[in-house]
């Protein structure tokens, strides 16, 4: 398993865990608004989504699909798990043409390097797991879940259960 690889399977395994505390919420609590990040959890997770789907698109030289009528934590969960999946192809193939030092014009029209580009979506999402998990408990909830990638590699090794 390369460097790449590992940052990819932290990430999207991070995700879920977060996901499936989030499962045992109300849409108030889902909606209800804080200080931190993108205000609710709802609206940091669909950020979090919507951010992974424009670095894509910007990667793979097309526009992102952003349409977006269904906001339930379902849907949320539905469209995490297409874009991630996505996004690790893209970068994985990326990584195999031998090109994450190659440059595309980004959003911006700013050329950006692939490697740079992949590299900055896995540390968004981190930033961004670290206001859920700070708004979690803010909203009381208890047994927050660890997903630092230390507990994520005894967990992907079977020496802990995740």
């Amino acid at each position: 398993m390369d460097l790449l690889d590992r940052l990819l399977g932290h990430d999207h395994w991070a995700t879920t865990q977060l996901f499936d505390v989030a499962r045992g919420l109300t849409n108030a609590q889902l909606d209800q608004p804080f200080d931190v990040g993108h205000r609710t959890l709802r609206d940091t997770f669909e950020h979090m989504i919507v951010n992974v789907e424009i670095w894509t698109a910007g990667m793979a030289g097309r526009r992102p699909d952003l349409e977006r009528e269904d906001r339930s934590l379902t849907k949320l969960i539905d469209q995490f798990e297409r874009v991630s999946a996505d996004f690790a192809a893209l970068a994985r193939r990326i990584q195999g043409e031998g090109r994450l030092d190659d440059t595309y014009p980004d959003h911006f029209g700013e050329q950006m390097g692939f490697g740079g580009a992949v590299l900055h979506v896995i540390l968004h999402n981190e930033g961004h797991r670290v206001e859920i998990l700070h708004i979690l408990q803010r909203l009381g909830v208890t047994d927050l879940p660890e997903v630092d990638h230390g507990l994520w590699d005894f967990v992907r090794r079977g020496l802990v259960q995740g």
